[in-house]
């Protein structure tokens, strides 16, 4: 075999030049430089991480019982990150509440739930809406009545739109919009009949856009019913200054079941239209004389019964100098008798 000498000895020629070829490829294989820069980079960038783990664990430690006491003492809430060290020392049971910490007032009263937060009394002239409440009558003591706040009021007008708005499928539902859209005109308390049994009050809302529409509701035992409404302009065809409301009957008279035996002493009303040409009206319900208010395009007449009746309210308007401009007595439109 060429290269080896005769009893396996390798020659000396061949070894020298394996050396040779040894020698020039180690030259060529050197191992890539250590990166010093991006390891010491690396190295501080860590360093900072861990300070900032370390400090926000701190912090952490020294806020969260305080938290873990307003959230209720054990509520959690879970970030998309994952839940933060506040949110799981929350999980520990809250501090004793020491002699100088105020409890939060509790939201409603022991008799029931706390009345919504009524908006700042504008001026009687500019009744003006909130942009969730309703807008406030001209004149509160004639149309607030029967000791029903404005608050109370604001709310059952809430539930009489709740109410509707659970009728959507219904194929005749419109939709009557929200309370900061009304002005509440009238509340007054419901006397129960035989045909719709049990006490509660009425409100009465008006609004003027997106289309006129005007409500009138009947809540009992905190939940509304009888929902009556009228969608577009109050006057329809009529030419008269003063449009009472066609079923502003539902205010002012009891059952037809229980026609001669109303219960007494029976609070009503009447509302309806009226016209620029009106400046006064006046009202008068069986022997007594009731109050009137105009309020931005719509009377309220309200008075209390002593004693059965038989003919509707009857209803005048006057201009400004006084004169006489409308009588529901010469009204043909107007039912003058009770049915």
């Amino acid at each position: 075999m060429s290269g080896q000498k005769q009893g396996g000895a390798p020659e000396p020629e061949f070894e020298d030049r394996v050396r040779v070829l040894l020698a020039g490829d180690a030259s060529l294989v050197r191992p890539s430089p250590v990166p010093y820069p991006e390891i010491r980079r690396r190295g501080v960038l860590e360093r900072r991480r861990r300070l900032a783990v370390g400090g926000a664990a701190l912090a952490a430690l020294a806020v969260v019982p305080v938290g873990a006491y307003a959230l209720g003492g054990g509520s959690t809430t879970t970030s998309p990150a994952g839940p933060s060290p506040s949110v799981l020392a929350s999980e520990s049971p809250a501090p004793t509440l020491s002699p100088t910490t105020t409890a939060p007032a509790p939201s409603g009263s022991p008799t029931g739930p706390a009345a919504p937060t009524s908006p700042s009394a504008p001026s009687a002239s500019t009744p003006s809406a909130t942009a969730t409440a309703p807008a406030r009558p001209a004149s509160a003591a004639h149309q607030l009545l029967d000791g029903i706040t404005f608050d109370q009021a604001a709310a059952g007008l809430g539930k009489c739109l709740d109410y509707n708005k659970a009728q959507r499928q219904d194929p005749s539902y419109t939709d009557l919009g929200k309370p900061a859209d009304y002005r509440i005109i009238l509340a007054m308390r419901s006397t129960g009949d035989s045909n719709a049994p049990g006490d509660g009050y009425f409100v009465v809302a008006v609004r003027e856009k997106p289309v006129p529409a005007r409500l009138i509701c009947t809540v009992k035992d905190g939940a509304a019913e009888g929902l009556n409404t009228s969608i577009g302009d109050p006057f329809g065809d009529a030419k008269t200054p003063v449009v009472p409301d066609i079923n502003s009957g539902k205010l002012y008279q009891q059952s037809v079941i229980d026609k001669g035996n109303w219960k007494l002493p029976f609070r009503w009303g009447i509302i309806g239209g009226y016209r620029a040409s009106v400046a006064t009206m006046t009202v008068s319900y069986g022997d007594s004389a009731g109050a009137v208010v105009l309020d931005h395009g719509w009377f309220v007449a309200t008075g209390t019964l002593a004693k059965q009746v038989t003919a509707a309210p009857h209803l005048k308007g006057y201009d400004a100098a006084g004169k006489l401009v409308y009588d529901s007595d010469q009204d043909a439109s107007y039912e003058k008798t009770l049915p």
